[in-house]
């Protein structure tokens, strides 16, 4: 998502001007939609002495079953509550529920974020 920064409009209703242009530390970049596939990686560099790698498409996942992590394949996205179209399109968010070989699972990370996919199994109650 980027940082759109402030109203261009005071409360009033009157202009505001821009004071400077945009610094690096407000540099807003697409984000990485995820899918199912084979895996692929972009490494991003961000702020400070650090990085982030993407994940733009996985099809491994670490499903965590009663406390131990075990290794799955992802099969598909069955429920993704970010964006209805995600389902359609197998794209994996924060809380999408995906179809794994072990059962179907709720993601826990962030993989545009993290680069891996972790999740938990879901109860059929």
């Amino acid at each position: 998502m980027q940082d759109q920064g402030r109203s261009k409009r005071k409360r009033t209703g009157g202009r505001r001007r821009r004071s400077h242009k945009k610094t690096r530390h407000q540099l807003g970049r697409q984000p990485a939609e995820t899918t199912v596939g084979d895996p692929r990686f972009r490494i991003i560099d961000s702020r400070g002495d650090d990085r982030k790698v993407r994940a733009l498409s996985t099809n491994v996942a670490q499903v965590a079953i009663n406390g131990e992590a075990t290794e799955a394949a992802i099969e598909n996205v069955i429920e993704n509550p970010a964006n209805v179209n995600y389902v359609r399109r197998n794209i994996i968010t924060k809380g999408a529920i995906i179809e794994t070989s072990e059962g179907e699972a709720r993601v826990t990370s962030r993989p545009g974020q993290t680069g891996q996919v972790n999740a938990v199994l879901v109860d059929d109650e």
